[in-house]
């Protein structure tokens, strides 16, 4: 995350070795200076002044950083509320839970780029691209839900099913002009970058919902949305995550308004033909 709000302050040397840390990140950050520094292709001198450029005292400083974020990513989920509860006020819990959501959407806010949603709305909203969605064990809730409304919004969209078993099936129908949009927080789900990585191979545009750490699958992405999404619970809060999903989806739906108001329409039609809802008039 730090990485990518300074990215723009970086020589071309600094984001070179940037390049390389995250081609191999974390590993890459955690060997000896001389090591990344060869890797890279750049001097040692410059490992350290990019590491200060981005906020660190010098290179073990963020080495330490690096450490305390994989430990951060490995909390399971017990020892996540343990920690929780050790540093718990007297509020109550549903306080608790809102300071904590309403600093995630604030933070992840203020570090996603409006230019980079527009772009994202415009791929989802082009009719030319078949759009798949797949999300982990937490986070199909919100691929469905994502799906659910694109659905509506546009044809081609397709929700992949819960079973990676099948999912070589769906990749015989994906090439350039598809979207590949995917749901993955900590603990970051291996079945999912595999995905990934078949997909890239296929020459998809692949859109990734993460967290505030990045998934392995960010170097993956084309286009990354990061939200924070820690709680004061065992589990993670997809609050913020939703919210980007719920912007996005107002968007895609404005951008094809003409289209998506006659599949309503039709939708509202099918209905009423089939009781579904209640008459409440």
């Amino acid at each position: 995350m730090r990485i990518q709000e300074r990215m723009e302050t970086l020589t071309r040397s600094e984001r070179q070795l940037v390049s390389v840390l995250l081609q191999d990140y974390p590993v890459a950050g955690l060997g000896s200076i001389t090591e990344l520094a060869r890797q890279a292709g750049v001097s040692t001198p410059t490992v350290i002044r990019t590491a200060r450029k981005l906020g660190f005292d010098g290179f073990p400083d963020m080495q330490g950083a690096i450490r305390e974020e994989i430990a951060a990513q490995i909390k399971e989920p017990i020892s996540r509320r343990d920690a929780g509860r050790a540093n718990a006020s007297d509020q109550h819990t549903l306080n608790l839970f809102a300071d904590a959501v309403s600093s995630n959407i604030r933070n992840t806010l203020q570090r996603l780029s409006p230019e980079a949603f527009d772009a994202v709305v415009s791929i989802l909203a082009d009719p030319k691209r078949h759009v798949y969605l797949a999300g982990g064990r937490i986070t199909r809730s919100n691929a469905d839900y994502l799906f659910n409304h694109l659905q509506i919004i546009r044809a081609n969209v397709t929700l992949l099913s819960q079973s990676p078993n099948v999912w070589p099936q769906y990749l015989l129908d994906m090439d350039e002009n598809t979207v590949l949009v995917l749901f993955d927080i900590r603990r970051y789900e291996t079945d999912l970058l595999k995905l990934a990585k078949l997909a890239r191979d296929r020459k998809c545009t692949i859109v990734l919902f993460t967290d505030q750490w990045g998934s392995p699958i960010s170097r993956l992405a084309d286009h990354v949305f990061h939200a924070l999404v820690e709680a004061p619970s065992s589990w993670d809060s997809t609050i913020a995550i939703m919210l980007i999903v719920e912007a996005l989806i107002a968007d895609i739906q404005a951008a094809r308004w003409e289209e998506s108001k006659g599949r309503i329409e039709d939708l509202e039609a099918m209905f009423s033909a089939t009781k579904l809802f209640r008459n409440l008039n």
